[in-house]
């Protein structure tokens, strides 16, 4: 707003209409151009009575209204200087539709009240006093009139009335409605802002979930399929070894490939089909179907390779030591997926592969209990992050430790639960079984316990081995 109480932010809002200067809109231009022609023959037609009464040329009083009447084209831009002006020429009784669109341009505009007041008294003032002082001399002309005085004050009173308080009081009103109608647009403008960045958020959030629901099927597909692929390259090489000695146990070897090797291209086919269905479709409930599909993966992959319990493969092996500690949640495991109680038939594939696997369950006094899958029970998250570190460190074992003796210790203790895989260093002295690998074990392992507010180290022991620990507060799964 200038000073002189123009809105200029009335005319940007309204610029895109094609007004020139100063007008919002061409309409608004044609509207003030009329009044000014009007006003201008108003005040030209009202000097030349002004120029006799005054003993001035009739040209001169002419010319005075030629230069006031245009001042209403800046009605909208300067309205105090539109109503100083009607001011100055109240004596001179020109300029009736000048003041009254004035007062109505000042009182609309955002000019302060008591400027408004001040400007709009100052012109009924000016108006009563020559109203008052042109009908006295009118009746002065008259003999037969002779009105008293207080009535001649009185009706001019009445007119300084009518020609000001109408006009202002539909400025102030009409004012009021535009800001009114101003304000609520920012305000439309501003939620609409709001609900933008809503938008933008949610839309970040909906990314973060799909990629976190990917890594987490990422993860799940590794843990899963490679241990049982792992298995399968064991049992492949077993089956070479023996095909010539003893073809009864080779039939049963290749029967056991044959099974895990289905299992594992089911799963993978389940998880990239859904990981492309959720690529082309990008809907919004592609978490929930990625994680249904996690949770299958999961659930098959606690059920095993059926027949593995045959153990006939005669192949010395080591594993891979993994600690991870969760906090005990009194609680059933929520969901799909393996659980503690599989940790047994989990041994039992690795032993069935030719490793020679020590498997022992302790309580929180450090005794020994069953390993038959007893034992208190926890949140979901806990027992399947444990299962699934004891699940790749077996499947390390099998790859980068041909030979090596295996420990899995599962210890309940006060507030956390503990397991451990030990392997020890390869009997065959070989590095590595010669497995393909991508070097994201240890990664997901640490991934999964960190999520759940644990610590995790690993690395090898002094005996020539590998261990890998995890330690995860109290509560920190709920």
């Amino acid at each position: 707003m200038t000073a002189t109480g123009a809105s200029e932010n009335v005319a940007a809002r309204g610029r895109p209409g094609g007004g020139p200067w100063w007008w919002a809109r061409r309409r608004s231009a044609v509207l003030d151009v009329l009044l000014a022609v009007v006003s201008t023959v108003e005040c030209m037609a009202e000097g030349v009575p002004f120029a006799h009464s005054s003993g001035m040329p009739v040209a001169l009083g002419v010319l005075l209204g030629v230069v006031v009447g245009p001042v209403l084209l800046v009605r909208r831009r300067w309205p105090v200087a539109v109503v100083l002006t009607s001011i100055a020429v109240i004596p001179a009784e020109m300029g009736g539709l000048l003041s009254v669109v004035g007062l109505y341009s000042l009182a609309a505009s955002h000019v302060p009240r008591r400027i408004i007041g001040l400007l709009a008294g100052m012109t009924a003032v000016g108006t009563v006093v020559s109203t008052f002082f042109s009908m006295r001399q009118d009746v002065a002309g008259q003999p037969d009139f002779n009105p008293p005085v207080w009535f001649l004050a009185l009706m001019a009173l009445a007119v300084g009335l009518v020609l000001t308080a109408p006009p202002v009081l539909w400025g102030l009103y009409v004012g009021a409605r535009r800001r009114l109608v101003e304000s609520l647009r920012e305000r439309a403008d501003g939620l609409e802002r709001e609900l933008s960045l809503l938008a933008d958020r949610a839309e970040e959030r909906a990314e973060w979930a799909r990629n976190e629901e990917r890594t987490r099927i990422a993860r799940e597909m590794h843990d899963v399929v490679a241990h049982r692929v792992s298995l399968m390259v064991v049992h492949a090489a077993a089956l070479q070894a023996v095909a010539l000695k003893d073809p009864e146990k080779a039939s049963r070897n290749a029967a056991l490939v044959g099974d895990m090797g289905r299992q594992a291209l089911t799963e993978l086919r389940e998880m990239l089909g859904v990981l492309r269905t959720a690529e082309g479709a990008g809907g919004s409930d592609e978490p929930e179907r990625l994680a249904a599909v996690a949770s299958r993966v999961s659930r098959q992959a606690a059920e095993g390779a059926e027949g593995a319990g045959e153990g006939v493969v005669e192949v010395p092996g080591g594993a891979v030591v993994g600690v991870a500690v969760g906090p005990l949640g009194g609680a059933e495991p929520e969901g799909d997926g393996p659980w503690l109680g599989e940790l047994g038939e989990l041994v039992e594939q690795s032993r069935a592969a030719g490793m020679a696997v020590e498997f022992s369950v302790l309580d929180g006094e450090g005794e020994p209990v069953s390993v038959d899958g007893g034992g208190p029970r926890y949140v979901a998250r806990v027992e399947q992050t444990v299962f699934r570190v004891v699940q790749e460190a077996l499947t390390n074992v099998h790859k980068h430790a041909p030979g090596a003796g295996a420990r899995v210790r599962l210890a309940h203790r006060a507030g956390e639960v503990a397991v451990q895989v030990e392997n020890g260093p390869s009997v065959r002295g070989a590095a590595d079984a010669g497995l393909p690998s991508g070097g994201n074990g240890l990664v997901g392992m640490r991934e999964r316990v960190v999520a759940l507010g644990g610590v995790f180290v690993s690395g090898p022991t002094e005996a020539g081995g590998f261990r890998v620990s995890a330690v995860v507060p109290v509560g920190a799964a709920g």
